[in-house]
Order: structure tokens, then C-alpha cells, then sequence
């Protein structure tokens, strides 16, 4: 693991002493369900740590994310997928930090990267490259080269160019790359249209009456070593008629692939799998399993699927502290110091997070609705209008539930806002797996250089 700082924390023994606020919560305010994050002597905890203990320590705002949340979701994902032998390759682009990358890959996971800094990363973390696939509809000819000199598992392929790029960057560097074909199955998630992947509307893969012809082209080619195909449909699909759906389409490509001649050992099925916000039910990983079993199990091929949120989403909370309340228009606004810089999801998907007061509300606790809003100067930086909150005052703590997928990883510095700090626990003590990024680190970056005349 990396040498970033430490701090451990001797807790005395704490007794659940929680409130329910009532028979009839509104799902917003639905206590964390999550195992590891839940309310102790009426303060928020993540693992054994108190969300307050970090605040004071490190200030606000900040990710906190649990280790042992990860590690048994890879236990639960394993379960649901046996007796089939499933190879699990996080999708770094949920959440790429160098620490999470590191628990995933002594558990054994394989990474799936979109970019030649998401490869950069997976190897700093210990990934072996054999372990790797490259993802992503737009790779270019530097990330290719660096991918196949790395000797990354898989490339997926998403055209007939990238295809023939491929072979030339492997022809050039004396190699045979490992491919397998995207292949775009035309089946409608029923899902955000911002994550929807797998439609002949998206601009993702080949198309698939195309790919037919396109896997027995890859096949002659000398510099390429055709595997087989690979498959995602779109992102938070709680839904398993979608996914099923494209195993079976996937089944009858098998078929049509051996009975042209051609050889096929590899089935990427990609990701997707959804999670709860609001304390509902997030997609159903058991008969994700059995579906998966009954279409695919006996094809004879590799299997690889590729979660992303299911994975670490429900492990990770974004802390911010309330800094005024405004009455305006009839409606009250509460304004943290988080911002959508930091967690842009409602801004660009108009996400829902759950939002809990790091101090538990008392039972008798007069619900206040409230939007809870950021200081960025923009109308769109809001998290939502929470109707049942407590009241909250200058002062008070909040933690953004559901928050380490897509989050940190898709923040900006707008508004010359630094990067916020992440923060590791496990068990009693918890650590920085990020530093917060001073402005004048970004001010280095603008030191102007000389002048070029052309």
C-alpha cells in the first residue's frame, strides 16, 4: 500500500442505540444501509471510525470510504456467480484511487480501463497486465502502443478502424495483441439515456449484424490474436430481463461464430449492475447469477463481467458541513460547503442522493424540507429538495450517502475549487487516500512557458 498518513483511533465499546424516525420514513431519509455505515450513540460511523473524529481532523469537504464494504461485495459478487467460473474486472471508471485499486487487486480482480492513464494507474497499483482490458470506443494510437507493449490481456475492439490500428501498432512492435469485438446488441436497458450503452442509437460497439463479418476478418489477421466479444448494455440496470436478454443474443453469436469456422474462448459481458439509492432494492445478484449460469454456462468459453458501481458505490459517503440557511420564494436553502465540483451526478444525471445528518436526528425531531444546495456559482449546483429533513443549522454536518462510485472520480476544480480529499478506513482507523489539492499545485501547472514561433 501506498505511504500516505495514518491515524488510529482506540474506540471504546459503543452500544446501537438508533431511532427509526418513525414507521413511515420518506426514502430519502432512509437510514444507511450499507453494513458498515450506520448510526452509534448518535453519531455517524463508517466502520468503527466516527464520521466527526475525520471532520475535525481533516476539515470538510471529504470522501470516506470503507475497505471491508469492497472486500464483501467481491465476496457476494463471487458467491452469486459459482459454480461458474466468472473472472471479475473492476471498471476503474467508477472510482480509480490508488488505494481502492490496490484492495481489489490483492483480492485477485482484474481491471477494465478506458484510457492510458486508467492503465498507468492499474499497473502502479500491482495489476498485472495480464489481467487488464482496455475498454473505451475512442483509444488512440499512443494509449494502443502502450496497452500492447504493457501486454494487457484484452483490447476490446469497437470498429472495423480500430481493428485494423490494432494490427498495426502490433505488426510495428513485433506483437500479436489480444482482442475481442464489441459488439453493440441493440437491447434497450431501460435505464438513464445518459448511461445507456447498447442501443444501435449509442455510439458503442459493432453493430451487431455486422459482427459476424467483422469477427472473421479479425480471425485471418496475423498481428491479432481474435478471442472473442464483449458486451455492455448500460450502467445502473436493476432490471435482469435487459441483461438476460443480451446473454441469450450472445448465445446464438457464439453458435454463428463455430458454425462459420471460427473459434471462440472468451465472453466479455461488461457491467452495469445497479445499486439503491434511496434504500430500495438494487439489482438482484443471485438470479443475475442464474440467469447468467442458464444462457451462457455451458458455451464453452471464458466468462469475464466487469462491475464498476455495485462494487464500491454503497461504500463511500461525501461529508460536508452546513454553512448558512436562506429563506427565499417560499422555500428554505441550505448551503453546504460540498459543491457540484465535488459530486457533479445530480447536476448531470439529475441523481438522487440520501442524505443523513452526521449527528442522528432525535426522535422528536420536527421534519423541515430544505434544498440542499452548494456555493458554486451556478443555478445546477443543487442536490436535491429533501422534504423530511431535520432542521439543520451553521455547523452541522452531512454525509451525501451512496457516494464513492462516479463521484470523486468525475470531479472538477471549477470555480478554482481544489480537488477534496479521500480518506481510507478499515476497522478502528482510517487514513488519507487522497490529499486535498492545493491551489497552488494548480498554479504550478499555469506557469507560462516560451514563447514558439512557427
Amino acid at each position: 500500500m501506498s505511504n500516505f498518513d495514518s491515524v488510529s483511533l482506540v474506540q471504546k465499546k459503543r452500544t446501537n442505540c438508533c431511532t427509526n424516525w418513525g414507521n413511515e420514513m420518506p426514502a430519502e431519509f432512509v437510514r444507511p444501509h450499507v453494513a458498515q455505515i450506520g448510526y452509534r450513540s448518535g453519531e455517524l460511523f463508517v466502520e468503527q471510525v466516527p464520521v466527526r473524529a475525520i471532520a475535525e481532523e481533516f476539515g470538510t469537504p471529504f470522501y470516506a470510504y470503507s475497505a471491508t464494504a469492497v472486500r464483501e461485495r467481491i465476496e457476494m459478487l463471487r458467491d452469486a456467480l459459482k459454480p461458474a467460473d466468472v473472472r471479475i474486472c473492476y471498471a476503474m471508471k467508477a472510482n480509480n484511487n490508488l488505494s481502492l485499486l490496490q484492495i481489489l487487486a490483492g483480492l485477485g480482480c482484474g481491471m477494465d480501463i478506458v484510457s492510458g492513464g486508467e492503465l498507468e494507474r492499474a499497473l502502479a497499483a500491482g495489476v498485472p497486465a495480464q489481467r487488464i482490458v482496455f475498454s473505451g470506443v475512442g483509444k488512440s494510437k499512443q494509449e494502443i502502443k502502450a496497452a500492447v507493449a504493457a501486454g494487457v490481456g484484452q483490447l476490446n475492439v469497437e470498429s472495423t478502424e480500430e481493428l485494423e490500428l490494432i494490427a498495426k501498432v502490433a505488426r510495428n512492435g513485433g506483437k500479436k495483441a489480444p482482442v475481442v469485438l464489441r459488439v453493440n446488441p441493440d437491447v434497450d436497458a431501460a435505464t438513464h439515456p445518459k448511461i445507456t450503452t447498447g442501443t444501435r442509437h449509442n455510439k458503442f460497439g459493432i453493430p451487431y449484424e455486422s459482427a459476424l463479418a467483422v469477427y472473421a476478418k479479425a480471425s485471418k489477421l496475423s498481428e491479432i490474436d481474435c478471442l472473442g466479444v464483449a458486451v455492455h448494455i448500460g450502467s445502473q440496470i436493476t432490471d435482469i430481463q435487459p441483461f438476460r436478454r443480451t446473454f441469450e443474443r450472445v448465445a446464438e453469436l457464439v453458435g454463428r461464430i463455430r458454425a462459420q469456422g471460427n473459434t471462440i474462448a472468451r465472453l466479455d459481458l461488461g457491467g452495469g449492475l445497479g445499486v439503491s439509492y434511496d434504500g430500495g432494492s438494487g439489482i438482484d445478484i443471485a438470479t443475475y447469477g442464474a440467469n447468467l449460469r442458464e444462457t451462457l454456462g455451458d458455451c464453452g468459453c471464458e466468462l469475464t463481467i466487469e462491475p464498476g458501481r455495485l462494487v464500491v458505490a454503497e461504500a463511500g459517503i461525501l461529508v460536508s458541513e452546513v454553512l448558512y440557511n436562506k429563506a427565499q420564494g417560499g422555500e428554505k436553502f441550505t448551503i453546504v460547503d460540498a459543491g457540484m465540483n465535488d459530486l457533479m451526478r445530480p447536476a448531470l444525471y439529475d441523481a438522487r442522493h440520501p442524505v443523513w445528518p452526521v449527528a442522528e436526528p432525535a426522535a422528536e425531531a420536527v421534519a423541515e424540507p430544505c434544498h440542499i444546495v452548494g456555493p458554486v456559482c451556478e443555478s445546477s449546483d443543487t442536490f436535491g429538495k429533501y422534504e423530511q429533513l431535520p432542521p439543520l443549522a451553521s455547523g452541522d454536518l452531512i454525509a451525501l450517502g451512496v457516494a464513492r462510485a462516479y463521484c470523486a472520480v468525475m470531479a472538477s476544480s471549477y470555480n478554482a475549487r481544489p480537488l477534496v480529499q479521500e480518506i481510507l478506513i478499515e476497522g478502528d482507523r482510517y487514513r488519507l487516500a487522497r490529499r486535498r489539492q492545493p491551489v497552488a499545485a494548480m498554479l504550478k501547472l499555469e506557469q507560462a512557458g516560451e514563447w514558439i514561433a512557427p
